[in-house]
């Protein structure tokens, strides 16, 4: 298995991730200030699309490490997609 090893790509990774944090206080707040339940929704929605875009993030930064042939990457995807 692979690890982060460049620091911008760690950066990157983890400002996003604290963006999500974010979102989810948010959504938090929202739910407890009885916002209306579609705006609750698409906050909600943001926030997984973030998380999808980490999730993708992290799994190029992986298949650029370890030059990883395609079958091994569908496996991956398929496993945590």
């Amino acid at each position: 298995m692979s690890n982060l090893t460049q620091a911008s790509q760690k950066k990157a990774i983890i400002a996003r991730i604290a963006k999500v944090e974010g979102q989810l206080r948010g959504i938090q707040r929202l739910i407890s200030d009885d916002a209306d339940c579609e705006k609750i929704a698409q906050q909600l929605a943001a926030a997984r699309k973030a998380l999808d875009k980490s999730f993708f993030t992290m799994v190029a930064c992986m298949i650029e490490q370890e030059n990883m042939p395609a079958d091994k990457v569908a496996a991956l995807l398929a496993k945590f997609a």
